[in-house]
């Protein structure tokens, strides 16, 4: 799949939700929220520079279960400016089923891709 810098692309769940979408290099919550990127090898990193896994085709952002976090953090690049969400989405492609090994990010762990004020990453305001 390629990317246009110019289309707004809906990413779905594995269950045909559309829970984000990519204008590429950026991807968006549905509130039209920053909460992460893409790298040319279509790797997804979460706006505080955690790697979160790989975006398909369908699309959709998939990790391996197992997959243990070791990589160094990225640096973030600038905060873009928040996104104006379509009205409405195309209806989902059909999913293929996923492995015992793979989880849908946005399905099943969608705190992987906060927003640049909240997340685990952030230091508290003492």
């Amino acid at each position: 799949m390629k990317f246009d810098p110019n289309r707004t692309i809906p990413v779905y769940t594995t269950r045909g939700d559309c829970e984000a979408y990519v204008v590429f290099p950026m991807i968006y919550n549905p509130l039209g929220e920053w909460i992460g990127w893409l790298t040319p090898e279509k790797e997804v990193f979460s706006v505080h520079g955690d790697y979160v896994g790989w975006i398909t085709p369908e699309p959709r952002i998939l990790r391996k279960r197992t997959d243990d976090f070791s990589r160094p953090k990225s640096q973030p690049p600038t905060k873009p400016p928040n996104l104006r969400t379509p009205a409405t989405v195309p209806l989902p492609p059909m999913m293929a089923e996923l492995p015992y090994d793979t989880i849908d990010v946005l399905a099943d762990e969608p705190e992987r891709l906060p927003t640049l004020d909240t997340g685990e990453a952030l230091l508290d305001m003492d």
